[in-house]
């Protein structure tokens, strides 16, 4: 399977502009969908932040925390799981774009 210019260009808007290409390329090839690849992708750097320390803080001259960048890659994981945003090469019929209609009747009541 080939990456196409609208699969990379949505990858590359989840994952950011300086992921290497080719490596988008392979895992691509390798799982079959883009969503697959982002989450693939977004789990190995939650992996990386989650080895390293959560926090450094150099009294007097600097404190640092990647617990939020934690929680944000989470919540967008949570979201590609859920089907959020649309990748181009979801199957048709997946997602909220499905438009139910009914139909209802309305009677007159007797007057009493």
């Amino acid at each position: 399977m080939a990456l196409d210019a609208n699969v990379q260009a949505w990858l590359l808007a989840q994952l950011g502009t300086t992921t290497p290409v080719t490596d988008l390329e392979a895992r691509y090839t390798r799982l079959g969908t883009a969503r697959a690849v982002a989450i693939e992708v977004l789990y190995e750097r939650k992996a990386a932040l989650i080895q390293s320390p959560a926090s450094v803080n150099v009294s007097g001259a600097v404190a640092v925390t990647f617990t939020e960048n934690i929680k944000a890659l989470e919540r967008q994981i949570a979201l590609l799981e859920s089907g959020e945003p649309p990748a181009p090469d979801d199957p048709a019929g997946t997602g909220d774009d499905t438009v139910l209609l009914g139909t209802f009747q309305l009677v007159e009541r007797r007057r009493r």
